[in-house]
């Protein structure tokens, strides 16, 4: 039987899917099972893109241009310019999902052996996506103790090499719902600055900032703005992940050029999905307030009833709608793989990510767990009654 790729066999498998099959099989023994592992909100998608989608009169539906259907650049840049993120439609590549914008940037700014520097824990994707450009990711590791606070900027300068090609970072933060400051993300264009780096800035969580400081995109940074490469994401901030629609952007015409060449190997986006987005553009400020006000009020709920759990310690997390927790376990892997296959309380139980699948670096994550407050305060306050019960009669519970 022939061999399959060295590059297929070391990509990692998702943290947040890996699962899957556990949880299938539990609910078909009938447990209720609360998914808290997976970034997919439950909130209903805005009415304007559910009637986009129900009232298309089109006969045909054909590909769109491969960079994305204009008008929708345009409301794309009209929503950016709210941000104070000066782009035009020029500047905007319409991609498959946050996903694609990812992949596509490593694949038309890397070369093979080339490296790139990530704060972890980070998405999983990403180290999923540099093997495939056959790009080598270097860890900067932030702590659970320091709340996940951008590491020392020396921290980053130490990995520098020949090789190095770019910074990564998530603003606000998956999996540990961090938010960069103004002073840290200053010391991170001073650092792309001095080496002509280009900086990857993940942004898909702009509308989750749960500080009174101001948001401070890459965009907002000076001097660099033809190293910045921004993606974006619609999945989010309207609950509509499945129309699979995001955004690269970037004033480097060079980088764009090179992106364009994988966006026509594609062909286009996904037509509907671009329908649905651009309606989305237009969805009231009473939803978006709604929606923000929900993912408050639940950040506080779940935060305050994990730190009251004996043994577990979340830091509170500034954006985004995750955070990373500790828990008294020996193995998260094994843990999470429990609940699903061994574990019930009362019909139930839990779902949650392993957090060793957001580090590269071994034996990092162990104990610690990436929790979504994607459900409603009720199933929280459920979930959290499994979780303590369930860290009570684990096997490998360390204290």
């Amino acid at each position: 039987m022939p061999q399959t790729s060295q590059r297929g066999q070391a990509m990692p498998e998702s943290p947040i899917r890996k699962l899957v099959p556990l949880s299938n099989k539990a609910k078909a023994r009938g447990i209720k099972v609360y998914h808290l592992n997976i970034g997919q909100p439950d909130l209903k998608t805005p009415q304007v893109a559910l009637d986009a989608i129900h009232n298309i009169s089109r006969e045909v539906l054909e590909y769109s241009p491969s960079d994305g259907i204009s008008s929708l650049k345009s409301k794309f840049a009209g929503y950016y310019r709210k941000f104070n993120i000066d782009v035009t439609d020029e500047d905007i590549i319409v991609t498959t999902g946050g996903s694609e914008a990812v992949n596509f940037a490593f694949m038309s700014c890397l070369d093979p052996g080339d490296e790139i520097i990530v704060p972890e824990p980070a998405y999983a994707n990403y180290t999923a996506f540099a093997i495939a450009a056959g790009a080598v990711v270097k860890a900067v590791v932030s702590t659970i103790e320091e709340g996940f606070a951008l590491p020392p900027i020396e921290k980053f300068e130490e990995l520098i090499t020949p090789r190095t090609k770019g910074i990564l970072i998530c603003n606000p933060n998956n999996p540990t719902g961090y938010l960069y400051t103004r002073a840290e993300m200053n010391k991170i264009r001073d650092l792309v600055k001095k080496y002509d780096l280009y900086l990857f800035s993940d942004e898909v969580y702009r509308e989750f900032c749960y500080t009174n400081a101001p948001y401070i995109s890459a965009f907002h940074l000076d001097g660099i703005e033809e190293n910045v490469v921004l993606i974006d994401s619609v999945s989010k901030r309207y609950s509509e992940c499945g129309i699979r629609i995001g955004t690269l952007i970037t004033k480097n015409k060079e980088v764009r050029k090179n992106v364009m060449k994988f966006c026509q190997a594609r062909l286009s986006p996904p037509l509907l999905g671009q329908i649905a987005a651009e309606a989305s553009m237009d969805t009231p400020d009473d939803y978006m307030l709604e929606m923000y006000n929900e993912y408050l009020e639940r950040r506080k709920f779940l935060i305050d009833g994990l730190n009251r759990i004996e043994g577990v310690y979340s830091p509170i997390p500034m954006g985004a709608f995750y955070t990373v927790a500790r828990l008294p376990i020996d193995d998260a892997d094994k843990f999470c793989a429990w609940l699903l296959s061994d574990y019930e309380y009362e019909g139930q139980t839990v779902m949650l990510s392993p957090a060793s699948g957001f580090y590269t670096v071994e034996e990092l994550g162990k104990n610690e767990v990436r929790i979504a407050y994607v459900l409603e305060k009720e199933d929280l306050k459920k979930a959290l009654v499994v979780l303590e019960n369930a860290l009570k009669v684990y096997p490998g519970r360390t204290n």
